[in-house]
């Protein structure tokens, strides 16, 4: 049995979908997995990774893929070596490997390094799953591009290769499925493709088959609309600039092989992504 943390996310629900039709044996957790769309013989189980889970949930597991919460990791951690746990496959970031002179890069890299470092502590094998930059976060974009036709962002030239979240689960599952192969190794993966947001843009365009256009904002300008989102931070939203300034223009060194190292193909384009994904970017009608 493989117990799958954070099962509805992005990522998670794509590490069941792709177990089951694994034929693997599932067990989902979630806050509210009634409402959870999961196939058919999925075992649903309630749970939070901000808090200790419940005994059941690591019942006859022998693998577990872990969401990277590490309030409570460390407790995770051991229950699931308690349980008899093997091996351990831990979806982390790209930014654990960098070094940082960016406040909210270095944030992001600690709360993986704590759930990695718990995971390295213990008894299991363990293997870690580091995507940079996720396609989806190009839903960000969803409704000014269905009501406006209009991505408006700053520094249009700021360059990453963005993952499918599809391959970054199937990483995760070849892991799970062959933990012996995967065992003790960290994958540093990207999507196929160094692309701009200009790039993004109009590929877009191309696969909707209709005009997007980009629309450079200012520095102040872009640093003023995300300050206006409730909850945002003022350090995140610099850090967050800060990145985008540093990544303009650079290609070199941007895709990563681990996708095609472990899967023996490349990973999905952003063209595919956008296809898999018209609907968010569709006007109702």
């Amino acid at each position: 049995m493989i117990l799958v943390t954070g099962a509805t996310g992005n990522v998670g629900r794509q590490v069941v979908e792709q177990l089951v039709d694994a034929g693997e044996g599932v067990r989902a957790l979630s806050r509210r997995p009634e409402q959870a769309s999961w196939a058919d013989g999925v075992e649903r189980v309630a749970g939070d990774l901000t808090r200790p889970l419940p005994a059941e949930a690591f019942e006859d597991v022998d693998r577990l893929y872990l969401f990277p919460e590490p309030t409570h990791a460390r407790e995770v951690v051991a229950a699931a070596t308690a349980a008899g746990v093997r091996h351990v496959v831990v979806l982390s970031s790209l930014s654990v490997a960098m070094d940082h002179d960016n406040g909210t890069m270095r944030a992001l890299q600690r709360r993986h390094l704590d759930v990695e470092e718990a995971v390295e502590a213990s008894p299991m094998t363990w293997t870690h799953v580091r995507p940079g930059m996720f396609m989806t976060n190009t839903l960000g974009w969803a409704e000014a591009v269905r009501t406006e036709g209009v991505v408006r962002e700053p520094y249009p030239e700021a360059t990453a290769a963005p993952i499918h979240e599809a391959d970054t689960a199937a990483v995760a599952v070849a892991a799970l499925l062959d933990p012996e192969r995967h065992a003790g190794r960290a994958y540093a993966l990207s999507g196929p493709e160094a692309l701009s947001q200009r790039d993004r843009v109009r590929v877009l365009g191309e696969v909707l088959g209709r005009e997007v256009r980009f629309e450079e904002l200012s520095r102040e300008e872009a640093r003023t609309r995300m300050l206006a989102r409730p909850g945002v931070p003022e350090r995140f939203v610099d850090g967050l600039l800060g990145m985008l300034a540093a990544s303009s223009g650079v290609r070199e060194g941007v895709v990563l092989p681990g996708v095609q190292e472990v899967l023996g193909r490349p990973g999905r384009t952003f063209a595919s992504w956008v296809e898999d994904h018209r609907a968010d970017f569709t006007p109702a009608g």
